[in-house]
């Protein structure tokens, strides 16, 4: 019994306030519903922008910094993502970036980042979790928020060409590329009759192969920066759904 508490107290400690957390979350949620006769989760609350979210596999996004080479759809596993290709203005830097968007209400994240591993088929090296931040104030001008987010960041090598990879869930308060911390997000979101909705992102910057990742931080960032602008400003701006809260 002692090794079972140690092995908590080691190894299982964040999840387990995670799902503590969670339990809680889901009862404040559920206990008023079923009192009154009624569950919330069965009719979740809608995606004020899902038309703009839908449309980024056809357009893709107007990335700030950058104009795009190419964009298309590209069918990954069991989804169709957008491919955008973009060179940095004035510079030859390129990268890519895909895009998975939220297709319904009761879409969710799950399984993105297995499906980016099996189109590429790389071998992974330096990982790391990565942070960044921009200002809410650079896609609303009402607010001077800092906005957090946490992302995977690593070396991806494939057919001798190795990419600085940036991977994050986005939405519109914030990012992260674990699936628990949106669902979390949502969850107090749906608390309060709205949803954050979610865009899944994956940043490939072409770097020196097998080389050092961390000498590509600073560009990396700067793109993630410049996408998550992008969405906030974009198909991730809940501008509609203050203006009805508003009414």
């Amino acid at each position: 019994m002692t090794s079972f508490f140690k092995f908590i107290k080691e190894k299982q400690f964040s999840q387990v306030a995670v799902l503590l957390l969670l339990l809680v979350l889901l009862a404040l949620g559920a206990i008023p519903g079923y009192l009154k006769g009624r569950w919330e989760w069965r009719e979740p609350a809608r995606i004020v922008t899902l038309k703009e979210l839908r449309q980024i596999r056809q357009k893709g996004i107007s990335i700030p910094g950058w104009k795009t080479v190419e964009q298309r759809e590209q069918e990954i596993s069991a989804h169709k993502w957008s491919y955008q290709l973009i060179q940095k203005e004035g510079q030859q830097t390129k990268a890519i970036v895909l895009l998975l968007p939220q297709n319904g209400p009761r879409d969710q994240p799950q399984v993105e980042w297995s499906e980016i591993d099996s189109l590429w088929q790389w071998q992974t090296a330096q990982n790391r979790a990565a942070e960044f931040t921009v200002k809410q104030s650079q896609a609303s001008a009402s607010s001077n928020t800092e906005i957090k987010v946490q992302a995977n960041f690593f070396r991806g090598t494939a057919n001798r060409q190795s990419f600085a990879v940036l991977q994050w869930y986005a939405w519109p308060t914030g990012g992260s590329a674990s699936q628990i911390t949106w669902f979390l997000a949502d969850l107090s979101a749906q608390w309060y009759k709205h949803r954050a909705q979610w865009v899944a992102v994956c940043v490939l910057l072409p770097m020196e192969p097998l080389g050092q990742v961390e000498k590509t931080w600073n560009e990396v960032k700067s793109i993630g920066q410049s996408v998550q602008i992008a969405l906030m400003t974009g198909p991730l701006n809940d501008s509609k759904l203050k203006n009805q809260k508003s009414k």
